[in-house]
């Protein structure tokens, strides 16, 4: 990479958390679609694509360390990955190991239904969310969350879990409920990656929530 390319990358300004950054957004659920689609079409067990996706995060990890130690590492990984990056984003550890893992462990931790139905949650609720609550979030109930953009994650999370149940039971008051704690439970689960990267704490804490509500209400 030559010194000018370099020293461009160097001056490059990033989005910022509080920009909508829409091809990110895109990115995001555009990925998580297509894996969504590889697994349903491919008939391979979610086990198996557990497994490939926590090859992934160990993966993304290491190329995350080695990056943040090895400029001329950081500078390849930036030039390929710019128009999806943050400014924290470019010496600091990015969004997509996280996001291999979170989806590997939602994967491997809970029933296939389950798991699935939390990594649709992370698909949309977390882009449909940043989105609302940039564009309108005037209400802040914590420092990066809006009253605004948790009503649009509860909505999203709502009409997913309604969706999703629709393909597997028949119309019910019990699947109308199921999908009212759901929402519940996928606003929640995005509120707590103030904590932690949302990429994992979505689909975990989704699945944890999800998995305890099929006890009471066993969708699933």
């Amino acid at each position: 990479m030559n010194t000018n390319v370099s020293n461009s990358l160097e001056n490059t300004k990033f989005h910022l958390r509080s920009d909508l950054h829409v091809v990110r957004k895109l990115w995001h659920i555009g990925t998580g679609l297509a894996g969504l689609l590889v697994y349903f079409i491919s008939g391979m067990s979610h086990t198996f694509i557990a497994q490939v996706l926590m090859g992934l995060a160990i993966v993304g990890f290491l190329v995350e360390f080695t990056r943040m130690r090895v400029k001329a590492v950081n500078k390849v990984v930036i030039f390929f990955m710019k128009p999806f990056m943050r400014e924290h984003e470019k010496n600091s550890m990015s969004g997509f190991p996280f996001y291999a893992l979170g989806v590997s462990l939602a994967l491997f931790l809970f029933p296939q239904k389950i798991g699935v139905l939390a990594v649709i949650f992370l698909v949309f609720s977390d882009p449909i969310s940043s989105y609302f609550g940039i564009l309108y979030g005037k209400d802040k109930i914590l420092p990066n969350k809006s009253l605004q953009g948790t009503v649009a994650g509860y909505l999203t999370c709502y009409s997913v879990t309604l969706v999703y149940a629709l393909f597997y039971v028949e119309p019910s008051v019990e699947v109308l409920v199921f999908a009212m704690f759901g929402g519940l439970i996928g606003a929640i689960s995005e509120l707590l990656s103030e904590l932690v990267d949302d990429n994992l704490t979505i689909p975990v804490v989704s699945g944890l929530g999800l998995t305890a509500l099929n006890l009471f209400i066993p969708l699933f």
